[in-house]
């Protein structure tokens, strides 16, 4: 029998029905629950802008594929799956959100529509829509001769049906969703109101159509909502007499312009008016129209306010490194030993300070950094150009094509460059996706370098709720390394051979092929030997069959995977020693973590690089082995921890139901991560 493989996006459509299972969960916080429905939706969103629309390239395309990739689909199979997926996952959300309105109003927190209001709240509404909205409105008459003018997706929209005797005519607003106008807007409380009101603003707005359209006569005015998702994907322009930024900018606005995949639109909408919106964007699929209910775009909750403290999560303050004072040198630090920082658990600003010690720092000479996606009022940028102007080398390797980021990036490359500091981005077919600083420091004759080698972006938000790790070493052989990772990154045909960092992608897929291959020697040879895993995704077909061998030999396998998943777990004579499990929880599980038992002598690594095609081959990624025995127990304390966890860990394996490991459990890896680390600080 051949190797089996499940399809990776049916499999990312079951983590993201993972993201809903905490909606569910009662043991979360209120407000927590109706958040996670936003991230369920965002994630959605993005799921149909990229991978839906490959697939349906691919189906539309007749260019030939690889059957085992697919699952075993078909791409027409595959999208009719998908289709159904996603249909049955709606159904969930509705009731999930319509039972969290439910216990929202039990604990007096009331999403109001436009005509549940009290005569105050109604005359608040009116101030606001002339004071904040109106301003912001630009209605669309929709004609029969003229085409519609774009559309674009991101956006929500009410289609506005205004009928009388003689004819009925039909306008598009767009909902201004922005910082003065935020989704949902918090009423004034009556006398004797003791709840809390909540609207959205799309009611506001319906509330004052007449106002809106008080040009036109007629006898009944209507609207509903809908939105429209496009294609992601576009492609870069060739021409070699433009800089990336250019070529970005055009790909943008190529997106931007992007086929409608999905149009989504509120079901109580009259057929006339979605048969004429239809019409103008060109969609006729039955597939490509999708109805839903009275609201749309609801990745806005995740900024529902926080109106009532108790029902939100509580929050835990991440904590300072036991080896880093405040106020005191990081660098002396680092020299005196490895340090490693985990996240959210650990600050992130022990990064910030150590690069504004290093902008300050009379004996440094140079930083380099990689910069993927960052705050957007990054800190980490700021300390660069205040190192720029204390007369240091600066060289940031900026990646333009991270997805959904281009434009940021864009604006920090302009930010950068006028402050003087030296930008380089990455080649066309080369995405630049490793976390990397190198401080240079003359030290006596000599110069010591201090490296940064992270699994998750230099970003001080994300750092707040992502799940993540970053190693600061001064090891001699990593600094020079770190040196021909950066050289690379300016002279991309140079390809150096690196003594201690693993890096792809010439490198990387080759050292981990080693790792199981040597843990498949020692069980053949009856000894003892494990390969416990953490990634974000685990896709790629070599990989994967390589882990199969290892089970196979007798290998112990351990797998923590967030999101896709293409390993077939558990099944007889190809995976049985192999058990995939998956944490969703508060922090977005992001860190990437191998451990292998290397015959008794257990081995170690930390990397910015997923288990997949396009990170080992087509991606700049640099993972770390750790050598300092003390952080070596704390990752394999860590990742202990988060497998005995029986809280928030699924079981991803065949018949993919998303069982919970435990149903009841109460050992939650996150929380015990925090009083580890914690015990950690008062040792």
């Amino acid at each position: 029998m051949g190797k089996t493989f499940y399809n990776r996006e049916l499999s990312w459509l079951q983590f993201n029905d993972r993201v809903l299972q905490e909606a569910l969960d009662k043991r979360v916080p209120l407000m927590q629950r109706l958040r996670f429905l936003g991230i369920f939706s965002n994630n959605q969103d993005e799921f149909i802008r990229v991978r839906m629309a490959d697939i349906m390239r691919l189906a539309e395309s007749g260019k030939k594929y690889d059957k085992t990739e697919l699952g075993g689909y078909t791409p027409s199979q595959l999208l009719g799956l998908i289709d159904g997926h996603i249909d049955a996952s709606r159904e969930i959300f509705n009731t999930a959100y319509a039972g969290i309105l439910g216990e929202m109003e039990r604990e007096g927190v009331h999403v109001v529509d436009e005509t549940q209001l009290t005569d105050e709240q109604r005359e608040f509404c009116r101030h606001y829509f002339y004071s904040v909205v109106s301003v912001r409105l630009a209605p669309l008459i929709l004609r029969k001769s003229v085409p519609i003018p774009f559309l674009p997706d991101g956006k929500i929209y009410l289609a506005v049906k205004m009928t009388s005797d003689k004819k009925c005519r039909y306008a598009i607003v767009q909902i201004p969703v922005s910082g003065p106008c935020p989704r949902f807007v918090l009423l004034p409380r009556g006398a004797r109101n003791e709840h809390t009101d909540v609207i959205f603003l799309d009611d506001i707005i319906r509330m004052f159509l007449d106002e809106v359209f008080f040009m036109f006569t007629y006898d009944r005015i209507e609207a509903h909502t809908f939105k429209i998702v496009r294609d992601a994907e576009f492609t870069l322009d060739d021409d070699v007499s433009k800089s990336m930024s250019e070529k970005m900018f055009k790909g943008l606005s190529m997106r931007e312009k992007g086929r409608p995949v999905l149009l989504i639109y509120d079901r109580a909408m009259p057929e006339d008016v979605l048969a004429t919106i239809a019409k103008k964007l060109g969609m006729k699929r039955a597939g490509q129209l999708d109805p839903g209910g009275r609201y749309h775009q609801m990745r806005d909750l995740m900024k529902f306010p926080v109106v009532r403290p108790a029902l939100e999560e509580a929050k835990s303050e991440p904590m300072l490194h036991p080896l880093i004072d405040p106020f005191e040198s990081i660098l002396k630090v680092i020299r005196r030993q490895d340090v490693l920082l985990c996240y959210p658990y650990h600050t992130f600003n022990h990064v910030i300070d150590l690069l504004r010690e290093a902008a300050i720092d009379p004996r440094v000479q140079s930083i380099q950094i990689t910069l993927y996606r960052t705050a957007m009022h990054s800190k980490v940028i700021h300390t660069l150009l205040s190192a720029v102007q204390n007369g240091k080398q600066v060289t940031v390797m900026v990646e333009l094509k991270a997805r959904f980021d281009e434009e940021q990036n864009i604006d920090n490359t302009d930010i950068l460059q006028r402050g003087g500091v030296k930008v380089i981005h990455s080649l066309d077919e080369l995405k630049v996706h490793c976390k990397l600083l190198l401080i240079e420091r003359k030290e006596g004759s000599a110069t010591r370098g201090y490296v940064y080698v992270g699994t998750g972006n230099f970003n001080e938000d994300t750092a707040r709720i992502y799940s993540d790790m970053g190693l600061l070493t001064s090891d001699p052989q990593v600094a020079e390394d770190a040196r021909k990772v950066f050289d690379f990154l300016q002279n991309t045909h140079k390809h150096p051979e690196y003594k201690r960092l693993v890096v792809s992608p010439y490198y990387m897929r080759a050292q981990m092929e080693e790792v199981i291959d040597n843990e498949i020697k020692n069980a053949r040879r009856g000894k003892k030997a494990y390969i416990y895993g953490k990634f974000n995704s685990l896709t790629d077909p070599a990989m994967i069959e390589k882990l199969y061998a290892a089970s196979c030999a007798g290998v112990e396998v351990r797998l923590l995977i967030r999101g896709a998943c293409c390993l077939e777990a558990g099944v007889e004579g190809q995976s049985k020693r192999i058990e995939v499990r998956s944490i969703v929880d508060k922090y977005l599980e992001h860190a990437r973590l191998l451990i292998a038992c290397n015959g008794g002598k257990p081995r170690s690594w930390i990397m910015s690089a997923d288990w997949m095609t396009r990170n080992l081959d087509r991606r700049v990624e640099v993972g770390i082995p750790i050598r300092d025995k003390g952080i070596h127990r704390t990752l394999e304390d860590f990742f202990d921890i988060q497998w005995r966890d029986n809280a928030k860990a699924r079981s991803i394996e065949p018949p993919y139901r998303n069982d919970y490991v435990q149903p009841s459990g109460d050992y939650r890896g996150q929380t015990k991560l925090y009083d580890y680390f914690e015990k950690e600080g008062e040792i």
